[in-house]
């Protein structure tokens, strides 16, 4: 079991990628360690790169990305964490795989089309492309299984036809090239929604920070968050059904029911007929026992800055060296010639 993914170093990271991603993550690299096998958890700082940014911010954002990570739990002698950049050959593969994809492939994806937007002239080629890049990430290391949301599971598609299409060309049914990696969708991922608008993700790029918890919240920030978190003025009903319409609701209860690690029902019927006056103290304090060790490490971590360069150096020679028999395999079967 060789599991892979990565997560973008755009602005700070917050519950949503905690609870959604990052607390899977930890599991991941235990269940993978249990069987044998290896977790490799990538910085996709290549992708940011496919939009506009300042290149202080990435660079700023990428560090802290790794000390949000290692404070959250990741083990970095049980998982491989690195930075793309500091491996060449994410970039080499997706140049090669970009013989096999196809324009038809890339024009369905129907995350390039929101955000392309109607000004699909005007972006990058990175972009458009960016799905290449993602095969190459998790077929450079012959992934076995990728975490994927579900808007994600269309890319995963992808690298899984690319990867075919490369065997079939250029490789022979008893030697493969590419291992054809199988989504992991985490049944218990909580899909955490904005403290302003229950209807919309939690988000980095939330232009209010009042939409979301920041790991790094201290907790009088996570209290007044969630004091003034959007709701509506009933009273909480006895079980899941009767939040039908009440996004804002569901998702503060939904919050709270993955922290506990309990079903929405079960949070429910202990909270039921009851106000948010009642239960926002209550959710606040189950967020700020949960998130004061992961932001005190985080306080601990950011500032150490030899300390991640550290970490990410030791990563990426880990994956440098896993990465490169199949960067070879790849070379030799499209009739490349390299030097040594």
């Amino acid at each position: 079991m060789r599991v892979v993914s990565g997560i973008q170093p755009t602005g700070k990271p917050h519950l949503g990628n905690y609870l959604g991603a990052i607390r899977n993550y930890v599991k991941l690299q235990d269940d993978a360690a249990a069987q044998g096998g290896e977790c490799l958890i990538f910085i996709a700082d290549l992708h940011a790169i496919s939009m506009p940014h300042d290149p202080a911010e990435l660079h700023a954002s990428t560090l802290e990305l790794v000390a949000t990570l290692v404070a959250c739990g990741l083990d970095t002698d049980k998982t491989v964490l690195f930075n793309q950049a500091q491996v060449p050959a994410h970039a080499e593969l997706e140049w090669l795989l970009s013989g096999t994809a196809r324009m038809g492939w890339l024009n369905r994806m129907t995350q390039w089309k929101d955000k392309a937007g109607k000004n699909r002239e005007g972006q990058s080629v990175a972009l458009f492309t960016y799905p290449v890049l993602q095969a190459a990430d998790v077929l450079l290391y012959q992934a076995t299984h990728v975490p994927v949301g579900e808007d994600q599971k269309q890319h995963l598609e992808l690298a899984r036809d690319v990867a075919q299409k490369f065997n079939n060309d250029f490789a022979s049914e008893q030697e493969p090239v590419f291992t054809l990696p199988e989504p992991i969708i985490p049944p218990d991922a909580a899909r955490i929604m904005s403290l302003r608008d229950g209807t919309a993700k939690m988000s980095k790029s939330d232009p209010s920070d009042m939409s979301r918890i920041n790991l790094a919240d201290d907790a009088d920030a996570i209290m007044q968050k969630i004091r003034k978190a959007r709701t509506d003025a009933e009273p909480l009903p006895g079980d899941s059904a009767g939040l039908a319409g009440r996004p804002e609701a569901l998702n503060l209860v939904s919050i709270h029911a993955a922290l506990v690690g309990e079903s929405v029902d079960t949070v429910l019927k202990r909270f039921a007929g009851q106000g948010f006056g009642v239960f926002k103290p209550a959710l606040g304090e189950v967020l700020v026992e949960t998130l004061r060790p992961i932001s005190a490490r985080f306080r601990e971590l950011k500032n150490d800055r030899e300390a991640l360069d550290a970490i990410l150096a030791r990563g990426a020679a880990r994956a440098r060296e896993r990465g490169r028999p199949t960067l070879d395999a790849a070379y030799k079967a499209l009739g490349l010639v390299r030097g040594r």
